[in-house]
């Protein structure tokens, strides 16, 4: 338990900061399952128009400085390779 009054402070502010990165957290990931979810039922037009959403939201996880830039880059990449392995599969 902190005993000086800038200890207190820092406590509150970092429980502060652990509940606003939880939930940026939980909307990433949430946004991320729906959007693996469309790819496995093959819903191609729905999930080309929520990808850019699943984007801006994991984007702005970076810009809150919750996820690093390398994190960001790599599961960015994942998504567009399987939404780019999905889309071939349709068109035959």
């Amino acid at each position: 338990m902190p005993h000086t009054k800038s200890a207190k402070k820092r406590m509150r502010q970092s429980q502060e900061r652990a509940r606003r990165n939880s939930q940026i957290k939980n909307r990433v990931k949430t946004a991320i399952k729906g959007l693996l979810a469309l790819f496995e039922e093959g819903k191609l037009e729905e999930a080309r128009a929520k990808l850019p959403e699943v984007i801006s939201i994991i984007d702005s996880a970076r810009a809150k400085g919750v996820w690093h830039k390398n994190k960001v880059a790599r599961i960015k990449s994942k998504l567009m390779k399987k939404f780019n392995q999905i889309q071939p599969a349709n068109k035959n």
